[in-house]
């Protein structure tokens, strides 16, 4: 059987003529997925709250001959995401529209009801619910309007499955995937995808930021053997994104192997 021919461009650049925004792109699944997606073919739009590393993402972007912006904010500020929609739409090299969103900035914190520090609870779920929600609900009106785009929110597998070392983080993420499944029955009659990704266990900046340590965590997952990288994650979205325009995938969660639980 002959071999089919390739299209030049299109296999190796689904996304080409695209323009995706990315938030919390500084550090570990935001800035592989921001590298994946400019990788594809899009213009990427990173937005995080720490300018050197945007800087530093947007000169690796550049390097592999994609085309980026940076925006500095913080995700969970309505007026900072309403700066990043602004100067998205402004940016001439993205074609002054966005086909692609991407909600990551997210934040962790060990423990339960009990056990976490109570006096982050406000920032989590600023961060993880109230600021993901309002991108969300901007970006669905924009995509109404156009009767097409790509909404992609990454939430936790303990937003499905509740696990003691997070409880009270994996609380944010139940609420932020019942937005995601209500929005996605709220405009898909208008042709907007609404995707969630539910990654296990990644090895990135999230969990000691999010204080976990070898008594609250790491004896706890030592069986589970090599657990993820940012890539597994990126490469996810990116493959959810490259899907024909009438299949959305809803849901994907990526774990690894020897994760049992959550």
């Amino acid at each position: 059987m002959a071999k089919q021919k390739e299209i030049p461009g299109k296999s190796n650049k689904p996304l080409s003529g695209k323009t995706a925004i990315v938030t919390g792109a500084s550090s570990g699944i935001g800035r592989a997925t921001a590298l994946t997606l400019a990788k594809a073919g899009a213009a990427v739009v990173i937005f995080a709250r720490r300018k050197d590393r945007l800087t530093k993402l947007l000169s690796d972007i550049e390097k592999q001959g994609g085309k980026a912006i940076t925006v500095v904010g913080n995700a969970s500020y309505s007026e900072d995401v309403d700066k990043l929609l602004e100067q998205t739409l402004q940016w001439k090299e993205g074609g002054r529209k966005y086909e692609i969103v991407v909600v990551n900035a997210g934040r962790g914190l060990a423990g339960g009801t009990l056990s976490s520090d109570n006096s982050q609870w406000e920032e989590v779920y600023n961060t993880n619910v109230l600021g993901a929600a309002y991108l969300m609900r901007l970006a669905a009106k924009y995509f109404v309007n156009r009767k097409k785009g790509d909404i992609v929110v990454v939430g936790s597998v303990v937003g499905r499955n509740i696990s003691p070392f997070s409880a009270f983080y994996g609380s944010s993420k139940f609420a932020v995937g019942a937005i995601v499944e209500g929005l996605r029955q709220e405009i898909c009659a208008h042709g907007v995808r609404v995707s969630l990704v539910m990654p296990g266990i990644v090895k990135s900046e999230f969990q000691k930021v999010a204080g976990y340590n070898e008594d609250n965590f790491y004896q706890g997952i030592a069986h589970m053997g090599k657990l993820l990288e940012p890539q597994a994650i990126a490469d996810g979205i990116c493959w959810l994104l490259t899907q024909p325009p009438g299949i959305n995938i809803s849901e994907i969660m990526i774990r690894p192997t020897g994760q049992n639980y959550p």
